[in-house]
């Protein structure tokens, strides 16, 4: 097993591989900044400064004061944008936390007893990687947006919402894009299980008399944790494009800024030359999904012994 330290240390190696670490690093800490500035706000009753509209300084060009101009009520494309940030790391870090759980689990348990469990699994990723995602999503999400789930349900993904600072149907886009994310990490997953229970370390856990959920507690599962963050920081990425999409569509996030909400609302107006919306936008997601990217190459490298002496 590779050390904490030597993993960081590979890693502020790879030039590429640590500036993206700084870069999502700053997006995750913009992120907890803005959750925690729109709940004071809340609070207090006052109106977040990405919500402040001024009628009169409707569609104002970049310049000094607005660095990416102002937006069809005059607020500030920037500051809706460095918003944008808390939904997206959000979204990233539910979903991907998800499918890691789902993904690990099921391709762990897969791997290490075969025969019907292997059957069943494989018949379950199977499942799930055939289905349209898109439509699962936006289905899950007018079915808790809706209220078309029993009274308990939506309580108890009325509370969780709360708890999370979330709309329940912002939350449903985040647990459908997390349970159409898992499958690929379960297939990986199962595919390195299968190796580690032939193992030596393995048949001798066997041998002495272990359980077998504390041989893949103790055994299997350390071993796979590297794949398992890997495929985090990827699914993670894969997860914020989904939410945008999502958000594109109309079926995301309303009451706070979403990056696909501005590029819905900027489109509209780029005929007319106001780019400065959609250009904030795009490049506040690009940024994000290219460190995302890079970082888990790097990851990779370090992590994984397949590439680590190359």
């Amino acid at each position: 097993m590779t050390t904490g330290t030597s993993v960081w240390a590979r890693i502020f190696r790879d030039r590429c591989g640590a500036a993206a670490l700084i870069v999502v690093a700053l997006y995750a800490a913009t992120a907890l900044g803005m959750e925690v500035y729109s709940v004071v706000c809340e609070a207090r009753n006052v109106t977040p400064i990405y919500f402040a509209a001024d009628e009169s300084r409707r569609f104002l060009p970049p310049s000094r004061e607005y660095w990416f101009g102002t937006d069809y009520r005059g607020r500030s494309v920037l500051a809706r944008a460095v918003a944008g940030c808390a939904s997206a790391v959000k979204v990233g870090v539910i979903a991907a936390g998800i499918a890691m759980l789902i993904g690990v689990s099921l391709g762990a348990a897969a791997g290490f007893f075969g025969g019907r469990t292997d059957e069943t699994v494989v018949w379950l990723y199977s499942t799930f990687a055939s289905m349209p995602s898109l439509l699962f999503i936006l289905s899950f999400a007018l079915l808790v947006g809706r209220n078309y789930l029993p009274a308990g349900a939506l309580a108890v993904v009325n509370g969780i919402g709360r708890t999370l600072h979330t709309e329940p149907g912002v939350l449903a886009v985040y647990v459908a894009i997390g349970l159409t994310s898992w499958t690929t990490v379960c297939r990986v997953v199962r595919s390195e299980t299968m190796k580690l229970r032939d193992r030596g370390f393995v048949a001798a856990a066997r041998i002495a008399g272990v359980p077998a959920w504390t041989i893949v507690r103790r055994h299997i599962l350390p071993n796979v944790f590297h794949l398992a963050i890997i495929y985090f920081t990827l699914t993670f990425a894969g997860a914020v494009m989904m939410e945008v999409i999502v958000s594109y569509l109309g079926f995301g996030a309303q009451s706070f800024p979403s990056w696909g909400l501005m590029i819905s609302d900027g489109q509209e107006r780029l005929w007319r030359g106001i780019w400065w919306e959609l250009a904030a936008a795009t490049l506040f997601m690009f940024g994000l999904l290219l460190s995302l990217n890079l970082l888990g190459d790097a990851l990779r490298d370090a992590l994984d012994p397949k590439h680590r002496n190359r």
